[in-house]
C-alpha cells in the first residue's frame, strides 16, 4: 500500500506589494479582479490575502455560482489563507442585481468566517459586497464585531 506524501511550501516573488488601509482601496483591488461581462451575471466570491501589515499576498477567486448565490466553503477560504500565509482576509462577493444591502445569509457567513479565524489567527478585516460601480463594507457599517 502506498501512501501520498503531503508537500507544502510557498513562494512569492512580488517584493513591491500594494497595502490596504482602508474599504475604498480594497474594493478598487477587488474590483479591478473582476470581469465587466460577468460582474451582472453570476455571484461570485472572492478573498484578498494579506499579511499582518495589510499588504497584498493575492486574491484567491474561490467559487462561481448562479444569478444568487454561490457556494462557500469555510475550509477552502482558510486553507488558501494558510497556504499562502496570510494574517488577514477580506472576503468578497458581488450582486448582480445591483443591490448593495447585505442578506441574512451573507451576514451569518460573515460571523461564521470571522468565528473561524479566529481560532486560526487569521483576521477577517472586512466583507465588501460590490456591484459594477459601488460597494458596501461590513466593516465600515459596524457589521463585523
Amino acid at each position: 500500500m502506498k501512501i501520498s506524501e503531503i508537500s507544502v511550501s510557498y513562494s512569492n516573488n512580488n517584493g513591491d506589494r500594494l497595502k490596504i488601509s482602508n474599504s475604498k482601496q480594497s474594493y478598487n483591488i477587488i474590483r479591478a479582479c473582476w470581469s465587466d461581462s460577468t460582474i451582472e451575471l453570476q455571484e461570485e466570491f472572492k478573498v484578498l490575502m494579506m499579511n499582518r501589515s495589510n499588504q497584498i499576498l493575492g486574491v484567491y477567486p474561490l467559487s462561481k455560482g448562479g444569478v444568487s448565490a454561490t457556494v462557500v466553503d469555510a475550509k477552502l477560504v482558510f486553507s488558501v489563507a494558510l497556504k499562502c500565509n496570510a494574517s488577514n482576509i477580506i472576503i468578497a462577493h458581488n450582486h448582480p442585481s445591483g443591490n448593495l444591502q447585505p442578506s441574512e445569509a451573507d451576514k451569518n457567513l460573515t460571523q461564521k468566517l470571522k468565528q473561524a479565524g479566529q481560532y486560526l489567527d487569521i483576521v477577517l478585516l472586512d466583507h465588501l459586497i460590490v456591484t459594477k460601480d459601488d460597494f458596501y463594507s461590513f466593516s465600515d457599517n459596524g457589521l463585523i464585531k
